[in-house]
């Protein structure tokens, strides 16, 4: 059905299922367990996230980031409320209006030139609490890493929360790339979400070797209430979460979370090292986690696509993305690179 031996570029997430959490959903598919996660695997996986987050946590399964997304700040907001994000942030440009559509969100667009938010950022929609004309705000939204490949560290995400809390508002992260930025920081998942007093995140397995799932992680119980009927009424309630819930515990029981985004990230910094001095290849900026932007002749964008698919960035500049997975080899690097000179030339 299609050539098994072809790598893309275009996004992590079409990589296929990691031998291991493949092998954990076979053993998980015997017999009867109870279903909607009344099962012994959703029951551990509770605890292995609390190893990693702290014993306070509550970890929610759904299907997808989408859904752990809407769910999670609708958990946190009032019918009246906003949130707060960068104008680049999946929740505003990829998700196809479920937030406001399927969540009820008014968000509040902030334009950033990394990707990231910074409190001197948020003071251009901070304001306006107790104006009975404006959605008020009540969550500030960050992704790490962001769309942009750019990498908060604990500092920075720590003063979006100082922030935020003294303004009465709570914290969302989108971490569909979260082990990427544990692996690039070199840190536990915990030294930039609880020790830094994020309230919610989305906790990405899709992207790094899961065949589907993400889990919603409540921190703070006090910023976030209603999820267990939140995800039934937005359709994110798996009958069978023993099967989302199994791969988690291969995923985060041992290192295999830290394994695989450490190599997808080594992957990028060897696109990058392969690329950066190419003619007509500008970088726009060096990678952090697993990401690769470049800008490049349009008619080389088109010609290469056919022979690997990568997605372009932005059409008025020429930008495109090139991303790595966990199952990117060093020869897929040379592939592609090699590729890539070849119609440099042409």
């Amino acid at each position: 059905m299609h050539d098994a031996t072809m790598h893309a570029f275009a996004s992590d997430n079409w990589a296929g299922i990691h031998p291991e959490v493949l092998a954990a959903l076979t053993t998980a598919n015997t017999g009867h367990l109870p279903s909607y996660g009344d099962d012994v695997y959703t029951t551990q996986m509770q605890e292995v996230f609390k190893s990693h987050f702290g014993d306070q946590v509550e970890a929610w399964p759904v299907f997808n980031g989408t859904g752990a997304n809407v769910i999670a700040l609708q958990s946190m907001t009032d019918r009246w409320s906003a949130v707060i994000c960068a104008e680049s942030a999946h929740i505003n440009m990829d998700e196809c209006g479920a937030p406001e559509r399927m969540g009820g969100l008014k968000l509040l667009t902030v334009p950033t030139p990394d990707g990231k938010l910074t409190p001197s950022l948020l003071d251009q929609q901070a304001w306006g609490w107790g104006m009975e004309h404006r959605a008020q705000p009540k969550v500030v939204s960050i992704t790490q890493t962001t769309e942009l490949g750019t990498l908060y560290s604990p500092e920075e995400i720590a003063s979006i929360c100082v922030y935020a809390h003294e303004r009465g508002m709570a914290v969302h992260l989108d971490g569909a790339r979260l082990a990427n930025a544990a692996a690039a920081l070199d840190l536990p998942l915990r030294a930039f979400t609880t020790d830094v007093d994020v309230d919610v995140l989305s906790f990405g397995g899709t992207k790094n070797g899961l065949l589907m799932g993400e889990v919603i992680v409540v921190l703070n119980s006090d910023a976030s209430q209603g999820i267990k009927y939140l995800r039934k009424s937005a359709m994110q309630l798996s009958s069978k979460m023993r099967f989302i819930s199994a791969q988690f515990l291969a995923l985060l029981g041992g290192d295999l979370w830290l394994r695989n985004a450490r190599h997808s990230n080594q992957m990028a910094r060897l696109l990058y090292q392969a690329v950066r001095h190419l003619p007509k290849v500008e970088v726009t900026r060096p990678p952090q986690a697993n990401a690769v932007f470049a800008i490049i002749p349009d008619e080389v964008t088109q010609r290469l696509q056919k022979r690997f698919r990568f997605n372009t960035w932005n059409v008025h500049t020429g930008e495109v993305r090139w991303m790595c997975s966990f199952d990117t080899s060093e020869a897929d690097v040379e592939t592609f690179v090699a590729a890539l000179t070849d119609e440099l030339q042409s």
